[in-house]
């Protein structure tokens, strides 16, 4: 079941209806922890068991942790990732299409399975649980864990939230502490932009892939690349928008996911703004770790560069995942000596610096949106060699510019606008946005980062 879909709504009807009734409440947690298992039952059944094996692991290392941290916390911070790199890494060294890649049925059986939905996100949870939670004085009951690891609002895509922001927040929930109005605002976002802005540009960004693109002319393909710019960030803010109102409806506050990402002035800026809770999560368990900016500027650039290429590698394996996390990573120093003395420059400077960061991420979504290095590859090379190939069918320009438009309006502070004097026209914002969802919808499409 998907967000967007009329069986996940009837879904959250139920869950939402039950979960409220007074004779229940004590049991809200076993109820959410059942209903979460439902949920991810429905789309992978077969791998229901590898969650449950996940969540059950881990809180065993947990548990062993409060009597000897250092060794059981490493045991339970292996356990997953050796979990998530068989899963994720495991065609880097076999054949996908060879019928016994190994010869010993039980693990081929293993190695033919499917990456499982969402394995990416909680395995990070695990490591947050495992990580905050042994500094406490005694583990967590186990309901407790499960309903933070696979919490369905963001067991898939997230956002990633830290054991040590969710764990106190679970406590029985009256309907009477539910702010509807909030709840309401983000679900009608999250739908508006995913289904009438990231639905509608898929249809022309699907164009970039291989080898529809040896179809598209020079300058379609550069148009291509801003619109893919534009289509990621509002499936990923839809998706993480749904998911905060629907937590909120349960009476769980998720982390914020994206803050306006493309007005940033500096590569850092930019990811303090774009997917907030992983690169969060890389800065708290991986790049401190490493020292940070700790050890001298070496170090320092070092660091960024390694937790960069990792972040890039988390999304797959693939070169050019590890390219663009790599590039990201060496923007994040080159600009670094120049941060201080760009920071007093004027507003004209601040708009080229907007800019030319937006230039730059964008070019590198080039290697997110085409796994395959060569098809990347061959993608860009045809931006810079004029063709005379014909216009595909479904790329219609007009058309384009105005799906993007609500990203562009966003990020240039129309939203602020609503908030301020224009508040009492708030309500007719929302009603316009859910009649674009529904009237406008673009064909359904599968949230983005479904596949990590």
């Amino acid at each position: 079941m998907t967000f967007t879909s009329w069986q996940f709504g009837i879904f959250v009807g139920i869950v939402f209806g039950l979960y409220y009734v007074p004779y229940l409440q004590r049991f809200q947690v076993q109820f959410l922890v059942f209903a979460s298992v439902a949920c991810y039952g429905c789309g992978q059944l077969y791998l229901l068991p590898l969650l449950l094996i996940a969540v059950l692991g881990t809180y065993f290392c947990l548990v062993l942790a409060f009597e000897n941290r250092t060794t059981w916390v490493a045991a339970g911070i292996v356990f997953n990732l050796v979990l998530l790199s068989f899963f994720k890494y495991k065609f880097l060294f076999i054949d996908a299409a060879t019928a016994h890649p190994i010869g010993f049925s039980p693990l081929d059986f293993l190695l033919r399975l499917p990456l499982p939905i969402g394995i990416s996100f909680f395995v990070f949870h695990n490591i947050s649980l495992l990580v905050d939670l042994t500094r406490e004085k005694r583990p967590p009951p186990l309901r407790d864990a499960f309903l933070y690891i696979i919490f369905f609002p963001q067991l898939v895509s997230g956002p990633i939230t830290r054991a040590g922001q969710f764990m106190p927040q679970i406590a029985p929930k009256r309907l009477s502490d539910v702010d509807f109005v909030e709840a309401a605002k983000w679900v009608l976002a999250g739908f508006f932009f995913k289904l009438y802005v990231a639905n509608n540009l898929n249809e022309m960004t699907s164009y970039m892939d291989y080898p529809l693109y040896e179809t598209v002319s020079t300058p379609d393909r550069w148009l291509l690349v801003f619109l893919y710019s534009y289509q990621i960030y509002a499936d990923f803010f839809g998706y993480s928008a749904i998911a905060l109102g629907l937590a909120l409806l349960f009476g769980y506050r998720l982390p914020v996911n994206f803050n306006l990402p493309y007005i940033s002035t500096s590569f850092s800026e930019f990811w303090t703004r774009w997917h907030i809770s992983l690169s969060t999560w890389l800065r708290t368990y991986l790049y401190i770790p490493l020292g940070g900016n700790r050890k001298g500027p070496v170090r320092t650039c070092l660091n960024l560069m390694i937790v960069m290429t990792l972040g890039g590698l988390w999304h797959g394996a693939s070169l050019s995942y590890a390219l663009w996390g790599l590039l990201h990573g060496l923007l994040l120093v080159i600009e670094r000596p120049f941060l201080k003395v760009l920071g007093e420059a004027g507003p004209i400077v601040r708009v080229v610096r907007m800019g030319v960061v937006f230039f730059c991420v964008t070019m590198l979504w080039i290697f997110f949106k085409l796994p395959n290095f060569d098809h990347a590859l061959g993608y860009i090379s045809g931006m810079f060699i004029p063709t005379e190939n014909p216009n595909p069918a479904k790329l219609y320009r007009n058309l384009a510019l105005l799906y993007a438009l609500p990203v562009l309006i966003q990020h240039l502070g129309i939203g602020t606008l609503v908030g301020g004097p224009l508040r009492r026209w708030e309500p007719y914002l929302y009603g316009a946005l859910a009649a674009l969802a529904c009237l406008e919808a673009g064909p359904d499409a599968a949230f983005i980062y479904f596949q990590f």
